[in-house]
């Protein structure tokens, strides 16, 4: 049997305990960035900096099943992938690249990087702290009990732990959905810890946490006008690792639209939740519609109870979604609305969310709606409806893990694909493994059968930040210590019980 079915432009018939280590001790302050204090740091041996080739000695990813999710260039059951210069120069069979770097692919699927689009990164150090919680738990725990107490100490903390939990399941480029900024200096670790770890980031800059609620009224938070210091200070260009978008709260439309506007005069994109639960049954976006606030550069997030009218604004706007199912079944957000973006014609980009309640592994969200979607289309068929929509297909679900998810985060001309001219963001996905072997179509193995246990090796912009199934670089030793300080200091703080049983 072939082991690539019927992809699109394909090129083979048969394809298709120790002390607790404090931030300090983990990280050294240098002179050039002392002016941020205590968050301003730079990592030290043992941090997630990849060990990289010789400078400018080009890559050759040799003879793995390739999919580059590009129907011009198409796939292949075996290719090689040539990097230079941390862009992918050619896809072809038989590449011929004397001086490069080889890394073996055979028995792996070589496919771009996994893209999400919404994930609030300040709670990696929250893992599983509410796995049986509601929507409205989480708000009242994590948000205003926790976050009201966090230190920028600890926005590093949980920051870096998600952003390396992230890579390491092959997620390469991931929105950190950043709503814990109760002081400038907050943001600022939070943009150190998303560019020390090396992954491919978009900054979205969001309100502060208090214990009532009331994000406007945080005394430390300079929330949204400092996204003009951030701009100047770290997201000077566009063409760079981590880029600035601004996270948009939820409120009234006089709430929202000042955001809105504080984005757009530092050019940077927005993404805001909306019909998420009862609350989100307000037409919201019609309001913010009248005010002309609806352009291309927002992503709106879950979506699960909009009215039709909103969801043709969107559409007709130009503006891109994200669907987080697994979070939207479990807290109470709604029903995942896959079947209602297909049919108003907008493809969806998918989402972790929360790591409080939901795992990180980005195969469990392809999973998720294929299976709700399947679930929805059998159900009205069950029910006697002589049209019901049709099946999404296994190849559809991952452009939504990947060329819509980059598309969303406003990165299309850079990733989502294995398009030669675009960044390196690559992840190898091994074949030889029980969950999947004998492996017998290539796009049905990644969404139906694999975790992040077959990512093997992931690349950044062509820097090998994964490789044998282990990340590179990393000091486990010290993170753990890291995390487990920052996790007990947070506790502390907000006056909770750590008990972990």
């Amino acid at each position: 049997m072939a082991r690539l079915l019927s992809s699109a432009g394909c090129h083979c018939a048969a394809c298709n305990p120790k002390p607790a280590l404090s931030r300090r001790d983990f990280l050294c302050t240098t002179a050039a960035t002392a002016v941020a204090a205590s968050t301003a740091v730079t990592t030290v041996a043992g941090s997630a900096r990849a060990q990289q080739p010789v400078p400018g000695r080009p890559i050759l990813i040799k003879g793995g099943c390739v999919l580059t999710l590009d129907r011009a260039v198409g796939d292949f059951e075996q290719a090689d992938v040539l990097i230079e210069g941390g862009k992918i120069s050619a896809v072809r069979p038989n590449i011929s690249a004397p001086n490069a770097e080889v890394i073996d692919a055979a028995r792996m699927i070589v496919m771009p990087g996994l893209v999400d689009t919404h994930r609030h990164m300040w709670q990696g150090i929250l893992r599983n702290v509410l796995p049986d919680g509601s929507l409205d738990d989480y708000i009242a725990t994590v948000q205003k009990v926790f976050g009201a107490k966090y230190t920028p100490d600890d926005v590093y903390a949980g920051d870096y732990f998600s952003a390396l939990g992230a890579i390491d399941s092959g997620v390469t480029c991931i929105l950190d959905w950043s709503h814990i900024h109760n002081t400038p200096e907050h943001s600022d670790a939070a943009v150190k810890a998303l560019t020390d770890s090396g992954v491919r980031a978009v900054f979205a800059y969001g309100n502060a946490q208090t214990a009532d609620g009331r994000w406007w009224e945080a005394k430390g938070s300079k929330f949204p006008d400092d996204i003009a210091r951030l701009r100047k200070q770290y997201f000077s260009s566009d063409d760079q690792l981590v880029t600035l978008y601004l996270a948009a709260p939820s409120g009234s439309p006089e709430q929202i639209l000042p955001t809105f506007k504080a984005a757009r005069d530092v050019g940077a994109r927005i993404t805001i939740h909306v019909g998420v639960g009862e609350r989100g049954r307000v037409g919201l976006l019609e309001k913010l519609n009248t005010a002309g606030a609806l352009k291309s550069d927002t992503t709106y997030i879950h979506c699960c109870t909009l009215n039709d009218t909103e969801w043709k604004l969107i559409r007709d706007t130009g503006g891109t979604i994200s669907i987080a199912s697994y979070v939207e079944t479990l807290m109470g957000h709604g029903n995942p609305p896959i079947q209602k973006a297909i049919d108003t014609g907008i493809r969806p980009s998918l989402s972790v969310d929360v790591e409080t309640s939901v795992p990180n592994d980005f195969f469990a969200q392809m999973r998720t709606i294929f299976s709700l979607q399947k679930n929805e289309v059998w159900a009205k068929r069950l029910a006697g409806d002589k049209n019901p929509p049709k099946f999404l297909t296994v190849r559809e679900v991952l452009e939504f893990a990947t060329i819509e998810g980059a598309r969303a985060n406003g990165l299309e001309r850079k990733v989502g694909t294995l398009t030669p001219g675009k960044d390196a963001d690559i992840i190898l996905l091994r074949t030889d493994r029980l969950n999947v072997m004998p492996m017998n179509n290539a796009v049905g193995a990644v969404v139906t059968s694999m975790g992040p246990q077959n990512v093997d090796t992931v690349l950044i912009a062509g820097k090998v930040m994964k490789r044998n199934g282990a990340l590179v670089g990393v000091d486990f030793e010290r993170l753990t210590r890291l995390g487990d300080a920052a996790r007990d200091r947070l506790y502390a703080n907000a006056g909770v019980k750590n008990a972990r049983i």
